[in-house]
């Protein structure tokens, strides 16, 4: 398991996980999909927290933004190397590797390794592919991803950067032509990358045929001087991720050759001819994988969060439940409610996001061979649970913090990284209530459809269902009864939202200004029809789990709590139509009650499955040893300030100021 260091375990962690009723490394291998992945996972965590460049490194919370980029390079140099005299070269290794070398911080390669490299491999034609990847690949082209602009993100087709093809030259001229389309927030663009894959307005004989994607070089090859005509630099402190190095680019009538524009799905030819996708839709399937990729990263960051607080209230004592002896904080029902529905979440929201990509992917044949008909749900279900998941995990890991008292405020806690690496997905690859209406807008069509009597897709068929149907819910509370609750409120939800748009139609409204009408309407549809998806995938997993008894009563439990604790956070929306009596509410909080009892004994199990090794947490509060008092003491003694017992500026400020002298400017 995650312990580092030789001190001995604390007696009350030690005994939370002598009571767990499950066996720990068989769940462990049930998340990660198996023995052998979980070795992987494990070994390359190994080759990552006993190198001596990663032990010798200043803590993280003592480092300036100028050395945090500095180590995160330094970091990264030397474990490629590692890896490399290793021969380690497949996809699973390496991500688990990117993830271990970054510790909660972003490896300063990620986007060059998650975003640029694959982007090449999805949409360039094959001889882009055989050119440019190998150099990708060994580094000679390192890239960020420029497609937000200063005055437009989300909305791709508001993009202002051009690139105008040139029959003579056969080149694109590449152009900001005032200050808004300058890309701003770009991933390693500020000073790491020398190419960028840039989206831009394509013009070819005249007319404009919307955003496409350009491979743009930035800077020299050898000497890694800006180009002329480019204009780049970082875009200064964020509230967290500062190694990102997030960038901001302008071009001025930069020229780039035609063989530089991604061409799989539409081309330009030598005399300028565009040739559109066979369809539009084919350029789905990168966002597909990539927002599930996003919510199995932020349930990642909710996990750890959780560890770190439940196993910081086995640890933690405060005041008592029973005379003589403070209590561990976990024993505190009202604590309990804080950390076991966002433990549930956490789970939830991986198997969530492993089902979207499994689902692409076993698809992903039909797509090749242009069969695109499950494409549109797959995009609308990503778009929303990306939005979904990035909304709860961020929301989850600020109680984690609080949940922990002051201790929790601490950059010690290990919970800032976690947080301003999370929150920032609530606006990465898309802003969250726009991609919640591009799963509204959907639903809608879908509910027309089946309206007419056409026949929806198997993960919306639930919107047919008769809606003038009760819960049958009685004292026992069955996962297939809670998933039809959730299908019923996702189902009525999306029903009125489309008649509140259709009746502005019929008033007169544009279609336009209809859904803008109804749009609140119509998020709280698409964000029911998420976690109705997310109910059912986690209520599918355990049922068809291949593990033993005691596993599949710990993951009913948790996937029981997930759904009941939903039911009740989200009350009105249930009852609005009556669909829960008086009575089924009270059976629902008895059962929340009796399932926060029923993690309590498994709480610290739970999270060691998840398997954070203690570098990768960083956090003094989540130890897997539970020394948390003697971290702390040593956190303190590490600050820079502590190194000298005066400061200097005792002698410049404070003593004089208390001897009455004046402080001449000179002096400060």
């Amino acid at each position: 398991m995650a312990a580092t260091g030789r001190m001995a375990i604390n007696p009350d962690l030690a005994n939370e996980r002598r009571k767990a009723s499950f066996h720990v490394e068989k769940l462990t291998n049930f998340i990660y999909h198996g023995v052998e992945r979980v070795r992987t996972m494990q070994f390359m965590q190994n080759i990552v927290s006993q190198d001596d460049v990663v032990k010798k490194t200043k803590p993280w919370a003592f480092r300036t933004n100028e050395e945090k980029f500095d180590t995160n390079l330094r970091i990264y140099s030397a474990l490629s190397r590692r890896v490399k005299e290793l021969g380690i070269t497949d996809d699973f290794s390496m991500r688990y590797f990117n993830k271990d070398v970054a510790r909660n911080e972003v490896n300063m390669l990620y986007l060059h390794n998650e975003v640029f490299t694959p982007t090449i491999a999805m949409h360039g034609t094959e001889e882009q592919r055989k050119k440019f990847l190998p150099l990708a690949k060994n580094l000679t082209i390192i890239g960020a991803y420029a497609q937000t602009e200063l005055a437009h993100g989300t909305f791709i087709r508001g993009l202002e950067t051009t690139a105008t093809y040139c029959t003579e030259t056969k080149e694109f001229v590449v152009h900001s032509l005032t200050l808004t389309p300058t890309k701003y927030w770009s991933g390693a663009l500020g000073k790491i990358a020398n190419y960028c894959i840039l989206m831009a307005q394509l013009y070819t004989q005249g007319k404009c045929h919307g955003p496409h994607m350009f491979l743009c070089p930035l800077r020299d090859l050898v000497t890694h001087q800006s180009l002329p005509g480019v204009e780049l630099g970082v875009i200064g402190p964020k509230f967290g991720v500062n190694e990102i190095n997030n960038g901001f680019l302008r071009l001025s009538n930069v020229r780039i050759p035609r063989d530089h524009m991604l061409m799989r799905y539409s081309k330009v030819l030598e005399d300028g001819t565009y040739i559109k996708p066979v369809n539009d839709r084919l350029v789905y399937g990168s966002l597909v994988m990539n927002r599930a990729t996003i919510v199995n990263d932020v349930a990642n960051g909710l996990a750890m969060a959780c560890t770190i607080a439940v196993r910081y209230s086995a640890v933690r004592r405060q005041s008592e439940l029973s005379p003589g002896q403070e209590a561990q904080i976990l024993d505190y029902q009202t604590q309990q409610h804080k950390l076991f529905p966002l433990l549930a979440e956490a789970y939830a929201y991986h198997f969530a996001g492993d089902a979207v990509q499994n689902s692409y992917l076993q698809m992903s044949k039909a797509i090749e061979a242009g069969d695109l008909q499950l494409l549109p749900v797959l995009h609308a279900l990503s778009a929303g649970l990306k939005a979904f998941g990035t909304w709860g995990a961020s929301a989850g890991i600020g109680v984690c913090q609080m949940a922990c008292g002051g201790h929790g405020y601490s950059q010690a806690s290990g919970f800032p990284k976690i947080y301003t690496k999370t929150t920032p997905t609530c606006t990465l690859d898309g802003e969250n209530t726009v991609m919640m209406l591009q799963t509204a807008r959907y639903l809608m069509k879908c509910m027309k459809k089946m309206q007419s009597g056409e026949k929806l897709p198997d993960l919306v068929l639930y919107l047919s269902m008769d809606l003038s149907g009760k819960s049958s819910m009685s004292s026992d509370v069955d996962l297939p009864i809670l998933v039809t609750a959730y299908q019923h409120r996702a189902a009525r939800l999306t029903k009125a939202a489309t008649t509140a748009a259709q009746m502005l139609m019929n008033d007169g409204r544009s279609p336009t200004e209809a859904f803008n009408m109804a749009s609140t309407q119509l998020v709280w549809a698409a964000k029911a029809h998420c976690h109705q998806y997310v109910v059912n995938v986690f209520v599918n997993t355990v049922t068809e789990a291949k593990v033993d008894n005691n596993t599949r009563a710990v993951l009913t439990t948790l996937c029981k709590l997930y759904a009941v604790n939903g039911i009740l956070e989200n009350l009105g929306e249930f009852l609005q139509d009556q669909y829960f009596t008086a009575e089924q509410v009270d059976i629902l909080t008895d059962q929340l009650t009796t399932l926060l009892t029923a993690v309590r004994p498994d709480a610290v199990a739970l999270v060691d499955a998840f398997d954070f090794h203690d570098e990768l947490l960083d956090s003094c509060l989540g130890r897997y040893d539970g020394n948390v008092y003697h971290a702390l003491y040593q956190f303190a003694k590490s600050s820079p300030l502590n190194e000298k017992d005066v400061q200097d500026s005792y002698y410049k400020f404070i003593k004089p100021m208390r001897e009455g002298q004046d402080i001449m400017p000179s002096r400060l």
